[in-house]
Parts: structure tokens; sequence; C-alpha cells
């Protein structure tokens, strides 16, 4: 069968793209509705569409006053306030890029990226107008009322090919943040596609503004409300992270569209369940992790029968490439579901390590091309080069990013996500999908949210850890998770702990921040089975290699070592320490066929007394290394 796509080579529907800027769309709607509400803060502090306009202006016509050119890029540093939308709009409007810093960064990042993004000016507010400056940047306060006063008449500057919107930074490998340079025209080309598939539309459609600034989902956000009248609420951050809190400001708000990611989703989706009251909302859009259909999920889109639910895809290098509404019964929704198709003008290619198509079905690295990408890293040449290269299938067709992305195409032309290509962790030999996992996790009626990675317990003891919230489960469920994910999956993708959190720790853009995740403690919470002492000699030698081996805690006879966290490699160790201290060979299968200290001393002595034995051949092991002993002596003196 083949694949149903809009275009057989996996592109959607061409159009073409729009040549304005940004920003442009924001001064078309307010000559039509200069009245209407364009931003609205929580303290009830609001501009209409001409004051935002006619601000953003003054600050616009300020900043080339004092040099700032087209293509400059220029910091900003501000909570969600009214200054901080004027600050964005103006900077594009004085044909500059902005560059958001998260207040939350500690202040030696955010020189960091002051420098690495070559700003030289920097706009800041309130509590962070005392932002520590690179030598040679201007800093300038937004509360200062000469920003909003002077000439308010549009620059009208026009928008070249190529020229920057914004510089946002995300994680390198090298533990360096690299700067993604993102142009006009893919943006224009994000809004008019998200303009065109959108019920929120008009004065009255009001979205949340949710994302950080620093986030690039907060200029879908910011514009794709601005650019059809609607009006942007924001937020604190104090009730961004109060769930109950901000369902009753989406209440009192009349929200009508949110953005935020699965982790955020899901934590909302649980507050609905104590709420009788729900915010009128029709639109919720999902992105930057895999969404799952929880039964959270599903049961408040249920009392939300007119809202609908968007899986949307796309890294920082070209934000949303695909999109899937779902709609209907959520009964019906996928648990996993797919992230749909590619967006207006998004060609996505799916690829082995060669460069050649994979077919339906056939996992393979999402590449992406078309109008639709980032200029590349800002002054980053070498790293520009290795993520955007030339299309492998067709030369013609300029370049794609490489998203290091796994995927694979439906029969239908909808894409599933697989997970990064860096969370393929390899582990004991075996490939790991970190997102499988999770989802298995997520699974059992208990679990509310899941993560998983791959934890050091040691320089070379890398362990697969489980972690999950799971508020009414019962001090069993680690042990019944692992039991339940046994029973599903490989050995190899049963986590060797399954830690439960109250929460999992975020980072500041709302996704699960796995360098937070804790190392499982070493207690018996994984355990099935009560602790019982060794009761013989053998039984404690083989309790004692168990336990400092795995680097666990006290080890009972009744205890399971793969329980315990043991692997196949583990095991070699164990079986390899014991025939030396017992001087005795048993075969290795028998660790898996007697997997509690128990029975392996059985097994080991064949049922006769192991301390008798044990003692027997600790005496021949000790007359053994004294012979061994007296032979190096020997050695030594002799030698030449």
């Amino acid at each position: 069968m083949s694949i149903q796509r809009s275009n057989p080579d996996g592109s959607s529907a061409d159009r073409p793209t729009p040549k304005s800027g940004v920003h442009q769309l924001v001064e078309v709607q307010a000559l039509r509705t200069p009245g209407a509400v364009a931003v609205l803060a929580t303290d009830g502090a609001s501009l209409t569409y001409r004051e935002l306009d006619r601000r953003a202006n003054c600050l616009a016509r300020h900043l080339i006053a004092i040099g700032v050119a087209p293509g400059a890029v220029i910091g900003l540093n501000a909570a969600r306030t009214p200054q901080a939308m004027v600050a964005l709009l103006g900077v594009l409007k004085a044909g500059a890029a902005y560059l958001p810093l998260d207040p939350a960064y500690p202040p030696e990042r955010v020189a960091m990226m002051i420098h690495d993004g070559g700003v030289g000016v920097l706009l800041r507010q309130g509590d962070h107008a005392h932002t520590p400056l690179v030598p040679g940047v201007r800093g300038l306060d937004l509360d200062d009322p000469a920003l909003a006063t002077g000439d308010d008449t549009d620059p009208a500057l026009p928008v070249a090919t190529g020229q920057l919107a914004y510089v946002i930074f995300t994680s390198g490998s090298t533990g360096r943040p690299k700067g993604v340079a993102m142009g006009h025209a893919p943006l224009a080309n994000l809004i008019a596609w998200q303009v065109d598939q959108s019920c929120v539309d008009g004065p009255e459609a009001r979205t949340l503004q949710y994302s950080p600034l620093s986030f690039d989902v907060s200029f879908q956000e910011i514009f794709a409300t601005w650019s059809v009248g609607g009006t942007l609420v924001l937020i604190t951050e104090e009730v961004r992270r109060d769930p109950p809190g901000l369902l009753r400001l989406m209440c009192e708000r009349r929200i009508e569209r949110l953005f935020l990611p699965f982790a955020a989703l899901q934590q909302l989706a649980e507050a609905t369940a104590r709420v009788a009251v729900l915010p009128p909302l029709r639109e919720v859009i999902t992105a930057g992790e895999q969404l799952l259909v929880t039964p959270a999920i599903a049961a408040w889109f249920t009392r939300m029968r007119g809202c609908s639910l968007h899986n949307h895809y796309g890294p920082s290098e070209s934000h949303v490439v695909t999109a899937l509404a779902l709609t209907g019964d959520p009964a019906g929704w996928e648990s996993a579901p797919s992230i749909g198709r590619p967006i207006t003008n998004a060609r996505i290619l799916i690829l082995d390590a060669a460069g050649r198509p994979q077919p339906v079905g056939i996992p393979g690295e999402l590449h992406i091309g078309g109008p639709v990408l980032a200029n590349g890293y800002l002054g980053r040449a070498d790293l520009t080069a290795e993520r955007f290269i030339s299309d492998p299938v067709d030369a013609g067709a300029g370049i794609v990013y490489r998203t290091g992305d796994l995927a694979r195409w439906r029969e239908d032309g909808a894409i599933d996500f697989l997970g990064r290509a860096d969370d393929q962790v390899k582990l004991r030999g075996f490939r790991i999908e970190l997102g499988e996992v999770e989802v298995a996790l997520m699974g059992h009626h208990a679990v509310r949210e899941a993560a998983a990675a791959i934890c050091e317990i040691a320089a070379d003891d890398r362990r697969l850890v489980g972690y999950v919230v799971a508020p009414d489960a019962g001090p069993g469920l680690p042990a019944e998770l692992r039991r339940d994910l046994a029973a599903r999956l490989p050995e190899h993708l049963v986590p060797s702990a399954v830690v439960v959190m109250e929460r999992l720790p975020l980072t500041p853009s709302g996704k699960i921040d796995r360098r937070a995740l804790p190392r499982p403690a070493a207690d018996r919470s994984q355990l099935s089975a009560s602790y019982v002492a060794p009761r013989t000699a053998l039984e404690a030698t083989i309790a004692t290699t168990w336990r400092e081996i795995l680097q666990s805690g006290p080890v009972g006879v009744d205890d399971g070592f793969f329980e315990l966290g043991g692997s196949s490699l583990h095991a070699a160790r164990v079986h390899a320490r014991l025939c030396v201290v017992l001087d005795r060979v048993f075969p290795l299968v028998a660790l898996f066929q007697h997997p509690t200290v128990a029975t392996l001393a059985r097994q080991i002595t064949g049922g006769d007394d192991d301390g008798q034995a044990l003692r027997l051949a600790q005496e021949r092991a000790q007359r053994q290394r004294a012979a061994l002993g007296r032979h190096r002596q020997t050695t030594q003196v002799v030698a030449p």
C-alpha cells in the first residue's frame, strides 16, 4: 500500500510563502481593530492594538536612534508584562531580532548567551533591570517613560530575505548552548498556517501566554493571537506553576486557546478532576514532548466536548512542521497519537543511515526541508554545516535539517514520533527507546506521569530507571510495576528500579528535566519479599557478594537477584567472585534458574550442610593463596 500524503515526496501542499515580516501582521490588525484589546495582564492592565502598535513604534525609533541596525540582536530579559510584549514587537519593527533571556537562568548563563548572541543592547525590566552586562552592552529599562514617548509613527523598514526575527538558545551536546537564528519567512508561514486551521479567531478570541519567552512556542502563542485580533492574556510565574490557580484564572479570563507541553498538560488535567467548572477552551495545543492520552487527559476532554486537542511537532530549528488534531470522543483516541502530517510548505523525509527514504513502518531519522527552516546556528558555521545539509534525496530541493529524531511513516501519511536518537540508548548491548519504557509505565492504572532514564550507579554500572508520579499508590508499587513490565516487555526494557515521586522535575519551558531525576535509593521498595536475614555462612557470603556488586542495601535470603537491579553483566561478576571465594565451580546459569540467596545456596551445596561446605572451601582457598604467595616470593628471588 502506498503512503497517502498531500504530495508523493512527503511534503504538504505548497502555497506562496508570506513575504511580510511577522510584525507587519500586527500592524495590519491595528488598522482593522484599533480599539480591541491586544494584551491583558493578570492585574487587569491592558493594551489595545492601537496602543500596542504606537508604543512599539516609539521603542523601535528609540532603538534606531541609538544605532541599532537591521539584523542586530537585542536581548530581552523580562517577565510576562505588557512592556515585554511592546519590547518584542518594537525590536522587530526596528529591523532587529530579539534574544529572550529567561529570568530564571543563572547570571553566568545569561552573560554567556549575551556574549554568544552578539547582543549590543539589552532590554530589561523590574527585578531584571540589574541583569549583569557583558562589557560593551548597553542596558535599557523598559519602565523608563522615555521609551514610550516621542515619534510613534511606523518606521516601515523593509524586511530583507532571510532577515532574523529571533535567536533562541537550545542546549548543546558539548554543554554550551547554541543559538538558533530564526528568520521572518518560516515564522510568517507558520502563523499563516495556524490561522487557516484554527477555530479561535476574532477580537473575542483569548489565548493564554503560558510559555516563557525563551521557549519558541511563545512566538506561536503571541503572533497567532495578534494576527487575528485576539487578546493575549498574560499570567505570573506563580499562577503558571499552580494548576488549580491556573484553571481559576482561565475561567475568569474566558481563555479559549492554550499551548503547553505534555507534562504540564497532564498536571492540569489532573487538577480538572477536582473542579466543577471548566474554562471555555476550544483548542489545546501541545508540543515539545511525546503526547500520551492518559486517563486524566481523556476524562478532561470528555467534559469539554467542544474542545479539540492538537499535537504539534517541530524542533527549534524549524518551529512546527507537522500537526495532528484529535477531535470527537476521547475514548477513541490513541494512547500515543502520531505527530500528524506536514504543515503547509513543510517537506518531511524519513531516511536511513545512508540517506535513503524509509518505507512505511520502518524507523529512520526525520529530516525537514522547505521554506520552514531557521538560518542555522548563530556564529556556529561548524554546527550549521553538520545539521543543515544538502537534501540527500533531491539535490535540487535545497537544504534539509537533520533533527536527530526517530520517526516512521504510517500507511495514511501520518508520522509516528519514536523519540530522540540519543534517547535510543545502548545498555548491555541492547538498544533501548526510553519512550517505549515510559509508555509502558503509563499503562498502569495508578501512574499519572512517567519518565525513564539511564542512571550511572558507578563508573562501570549503568542501569535503566523508571520514575512515576502515582499519588494514590501504596509502598508496593515499584515492585508491582516491575512485575507488570516484565510481563509485557523484554527483560532489557524493564527498569532495574522504579522511583515514585511527588512530581517530575520540569525545565523552565515545562518539559521533563531528565538531568534532575534522582538516583534510586538503596532501599527495599523495589522488592516483593520481606527481609529475612541470612541463616548460614554460605547465605551470608552470597548476600554480601550481591550487596557489594549491586551496591544495594542489605540483601535477604528471599530477595531476587534481578529485582535488586541485577543484570546478566552483574550475574557474570557475581559468579566469578563466588567461584573464587567458595573455591567451587558451579554453572552461571544457576544464578538465573535460582535467583534468590536461599535457592542459590541450596543449588550450590546440593542440599548439604552449606556451613560445613563453606568452611571446607574457605580452608582450601586459604591454602591455595598461601601457596601462591610462596611461589611469588620464589619468583622474585631468582629473577635476574
